[in-house]
């Protein structure tokens, strides 16, 4: 998200170079391009000029620190007043109640209201440790029930019997029942979606807010919703006693005034963004992270943390041990390295997460999205052992075999094969030292804490 606001502040700074001190005069340009950014990313305008004012009041006359340039201190004030803009109220999801907990989701159709419940289920379980049901009360689109019983056997979160000829309160009824029978530490009920806000939906929604009373009710937006984001917040916000948002598809191409309007409209927190279509896709939102990710310096720590939790140590320590010994990386390791990253939601959810710098360098490498993994993955399966272990032997007629056995082209075998090459010489160079050059090189390019 914010791709423009990050690539034109990137520009505008330079402007500052050699300057002492930030005054009126030498950020008024700056600021005026920040304006038009935030708009174009459908910021609601009061939040625009607040936001602008802020910074404006904060920068001007600032004493720049000597190891600052004063376009570096410009863009840490605008860092510090986005995590105040977006990051007020801040908090873990609250299940302190006897249980079950119970967790209304409302939004409009489309936003992603029945993944999202699977997802935060899946979260909360993961997570928390927590038993979680499923209920889907949407009995306009059967469809739902049938999508959040898939999910659950899916993940293996149960979910709770319903059918379109009940009403939402009967089904929510019988679901409370059945959790408190089951000790289920948490009920996440799915409500209806529509594609404009209308009295009927409100008083449904409504009346099952009153019924549950439940612990947290959240607002499901999605981020590339714009301005219709704002006015949907305004509507349920006036509905319901909204607790919290949850932001879906901020890996989209959202222009991201969601991420800072609907907090300013609702006056709830953003609790969890929704930053790909798998189940494991969700993340506890962190102001902090998002504004650094907003303005071009990544968000390190969230990379850090996603390896840590899904790269296999084991299979990683035995390819470490087998370049530093100076043996070739072949086809295998490269299988291995391919599932890994499909996990992680591709080279280009990694990407996301990189100050721009290194994103960019990175950029340069062979990269792919979850589709384009998979179709390696397929080619490489398509090879004999032998072939994986020396890629040298496979001439013009094993490519030919090789891609009618995989299902593509053999320009994609060529294409793979050559990638390959250029990771093999990346990984020699590696084994011979070249990993600390890198790092060393890397150092200054690294938001400060991790260098």
């Amino acid at each position: 998200m914010f791709d423009k606001l990050s690539a034109r502040l990137s520009a505008v700074v330079e402007g500052l170079r050699g300057r002492g001190r930030l005054t009126e005069e030498n950020i008024g340009d700056t600021l005026r391009q920040v304006r038009m950014a935030l708009l174009e990313a459908d910021v609601a305008l009061p939040v625009v000029k607040e936001f602008i004012d802020a910074v404006k009041a904060r920068a001007i006359g600032l004493d720049i620190h000597k190891s600052l340039t004063p376009g570096q201190a410009l863009v840490r004030v605008i860092h510090e007043e986005l995590v105040r803009v977006m990051g007020e109220g801040v908090r873990p999801i609250n299940l302190r109640t006897q249980p079950p907990a119970i967790i209304l989701l409302a939004g409009l159709q489309g936003a992603g209201k029945t993944t999202t419940a699977a997802k935060i289920a899946l979260w909360l379980r993961e997570r928390e440790r927590k038993r979680v049901l499923l209920v889907s009360t949407d009995v306009r689109r059967p469809a739902a029930m049938l999508q959040l019983e898939r999910l659950g056997q899916q993940l293996g979160i149960d979910v709770a019997a319903a059918s379109p000829t009940e009403t939402p309160l009967a089904i929510a009824a019988r679901a409370v029942a059945e959790a408190r029978r089951g000790v289920y530490d948490a009920l996440l009920v799915d409500t209806a979606g529509r594609l404009h806000v209308d009295d009927e939906m409100m008083d449904e929604v409504r009346e099952l807010a009153a019924s549950l009373q439940p612990i947290e009710t959240l607002f499901v937006v999605d981020s590339m919703a714009g301005q219709d984001a704002v006015n949907a917040a305004r509507a349920f916000g006036a509905a319901l006693d909204l607790t919290g948002i949850v932001l879906t598809k901020a890996d989209g191409d959202a222009r991201g005034g969601a991420a800072l309007s609907v907090r300013r409209v609702t006056g709830q927190p953003i609790l969890f963004v929704g930053v790909g279509e798998k189940p494991e896709a969700l993340e506890a939102f962190q102001p902090e992270r998002m504004a650094s990710r907003i303005l071009g310096m990544g968000d390190v720590l969230s990379l850090v943390e996603e390896v840590t939790r899904k790269v296999d140590r084991e299979e990683a320590e035995k390819l470490a041990r087998k370049v530093a010994k100076g043996k070739d990386f072949d086809l295998d390791d490269l299988l291995g390295q391919l599932r890994q990253l499909e996990g992680m939601g591709g080279v280009a959810a990694l990407l996301d997460k990189l100050p721009a710098q290194l994103a960019a360098k990175a950029g340069s490498l062979p990269q792919g999205n979850e589709r384009d993994i998979r179709r390696q993955i397929a080619i490489i399966c398509s090879m004999t052992p032998g072939e994986r272990r020396y890629p040298k032997t496979i001439d013009g007629s094993r490519r030919r075999r090789i891609a009618a056995g995989s299902g593509t082209q053999v320009a994609d075998v060529n294409r793979l094969l050559k990638n390959f090459l250029q990771m093999q010489k990346m990984m020699k160079g590696m084994g011979k030292g070249g990993l600390g050059r890198m790092m060393r090189s890397m150092a200054g390019r690294l938001p400060p804490g991790l260098r």
